[in-house]
C-alpha cells in the first residue's frame, strides 16, 4: 500500500501570524517539515495543501509540491481530505506544517500499522512529560486499551485519579497531533457532522470514536515541539544552532 504525506499550512495564525513562512533559518517553516518527511523510508510523495498562494510561491524554490485548496475548510482534515480525493494512494498520513521536527521513524511507523493491521485510522502518544500539568487543556490526554486502541481523548486530566497517592495510578499519556487515515476512510469520516464529544471537547479525532471506529493509538518515545508562538519559534531556532541560508555554521 503506497502512503502519501499531505502537511496542511494555512496562511492565517492568531498567535503567530504567517507563521508557515517563518524564514530566519533561510527556509520557510513548513519547508523543515517537509525535509524531516523526505527523510521517511515509506513515503511516496510529500505534498502541502495551503490555502494561499503564498506559501505556494515561498516553497517553489525547494521544489515542493504544493496544492492549492479551498479557503472555507473548517480545519486541516478537510484541507486533507480534499487533497486525497486527487491521489490513488491507499495511505494518507497528516503531519503538521508547524513540527519542524516530526521524527521520521514516527511517521514510517504508522504507515507500516496501516500496512499491516487493519484500523482505518492509526495516532500517536508518549508518557506525559514530568513537568507538565496534566490539567492543562491545551495539552490533550489520551486513555488507551490494552491493545493500543483509543478508549478516549479530554483536555481534562483523564484517567481521573480518585486516590492522588495511590502506587497503582497509571501515567498520563499525551496526544501528539499526527495522524494517518485509509484515504476511502478520510473522505467517508470529513464529510460526517460533528458529533457531540467532538463539539464539547474540540477534538476532532472523537468523531471517529463516537462513530464507532477503531483508532490505534502508536506509543512514542518522546514528543516534538509544535511552533504556536514567536516564542516557541526562537526556540527552535536556538535548538537548530546559528543557521544561515539553511547551512548549520560551525
Amino acid at each position: 500500500m503506497s502512503a502519501v504525506v499531505v502537511i496542511p499550512a494555512r496562511y492565517g495564525s492568531s498567535r503567530f501570524p504567517a507563521k508557515m513562512l517563518a524564514a530566519e533559518t533561510g527556509r520557510p517553516l513548513v519547508q523543515h517539515v517537509v525535509d524531516r518527511v523526505r527523510r521517511c523510508s515509506l513515503v511516496r510523495e510529500t505534498i502541502v495543501a495551503t490555502d494561499d498562494q503564498r506559501i505556494v510561491d515561498a516553497l517553489r524554490p525547494f521544489d515542493t509540491k504544493c496544492v492549492l485548496t479551498s479557503p472555507e475548510h473548517q480545519s486541516g482534515t478537510d484541507r486533507i481530505a480534499e487533497v486525497a480525493q486527487s491521489l490513488n494512494d491507499e495511505i494518507i498520513i497528516n503531519v503538521q506544517g508547524d513540527e519542524p521536527e516530526i521524527e521520521p521513524e514516527v511517521v514510517d511507523a504508522l504507515i507500516l500499522r496501516l500496512q499491516q493491521a487493519r484500523e482505518n485510522m492509526v495516532t500517536a502518544a508518549t508518557d506525559y512529560p514530568a513537568a507538565a500539568d496534566p490539567n492543562d487543556p491545551n495539552l490533550v490526554k489520551a486513555v488507551v486499551a490494552a491493545d493500543g486502541r483509543a478508549i478516549y481523548f479530554s483536555r481534562a486530566a483523564i484517567p481521573y485519579r480518585r486516590e492522588p497517592q495511590s502506587p497503582v495510578n497509571t501515567g498520563y499519556l499525551l496526544h501528539l497531533g499526527i495522524y494517518g487515515y485509509r484515504r476511502e476512510f478520510l473522505i467517508r469520516y470529513t464529510q460526517w457532522p460533528q458529533s457531540p464529544a467532538e463539539l464539547t471537547e474540540k477534538l476532532e479525532q472523537l468523531r471517529a470514536l463516537e462513530h464507532g471506529e477503531s483508532l490505534y493509538v502508536l506509543k512514542v518515545k518522546r514528543a516534538t515541539h509544535g511552533i504556536d508562538t514567536p516564542q516557541q519559534y526562537q526556540a527552535f531556532l536556538k535548538r537548530q544552532g546559528q543557521l544561515v541560508g539553511g547551512e548549520r555554521q560551525v
